[in-house]
């Protein structure tokens, strides 16, 4: 099999390992095979791909776009290394409001699968890095919504000591005091 799925400690949420194939010239490996994500009951159709560069020491989250345009990724660093973070943020879940974070670096090609219903952020360990993600759903600006990265009830190491965040990241409100229909 070229993928390995990793049940992460969030009912959802999936550490992805692909096989690397390499030698002399550089390496290979698959990045995306339907057939083995549906095995593994992961069904959907991703309809939008994007990539993100940004430099050391930048927090980007937490974003999540609200029903009917929730959106699942699935988050790769084609270049660098990010700490990668989502957050249940479904209101009658037994993990609401915890979160899982995963290294996926360039070297490692890990991925992370985020499903609907989770806030998702990742902060850049490396001198810079450019992030990768399918969405099963096109972006939807009047569905956008987030948490605040710092959320001290989320508890979560960025491991970034002064980090740079984007005005309205800065703005996000946190867990706490998102109203009840912009929660899953």
């Amino acid at each position: 099999m070229s993928l390995s799925f990793k049940k992460t400690e969030i009912d959802g949420i999936w550490l992805i390992e692909p096989v690397i194939f390499g030698d002399h010239r550089g390496h290979f490996l698959e990045a995306f095979r339907q057939e083995i994500f549906r095995e593994k009951g992961l069904i959907f159709n991703f309809v939008q791909d994007n990539i993100s560069t940004s430099k050391k020491g930048t927090i980007r989250g937490l974003h999540y776009q609200k029903p009917p345009h929730a959106q699942a990724k699935l988050v790769m660093a084609i270049s660098g290394t990010i700490l990668d973070v989502a957050v249940d943020i479904q209101k009658n879940s037994p993990t609401f409001g915890e979160h899982v974070s995963v290294i996926l670096s360039e070297e490692n090609r890990h991925m992370m699968y985020v499903p609907p219903g989770f806030a998702h952020g990742f902060s850049v360990l490396s001198e810079s890095a450019a992030v990768y993600y399918k969405c099963n759903d096109y972006y939807d600006k009047k569905s956008e919504r987030g948490v605040k990265w710092d959320d001290p009830d989320l508890g979560i190491n960025w491991q970034i000591a002064e980090p740079t965040i984007s005005e309205k990241d800065q703005k996000l409100p946190a867990l706490s005091e998102l109203p009840a229909v912009d929660l899953f």
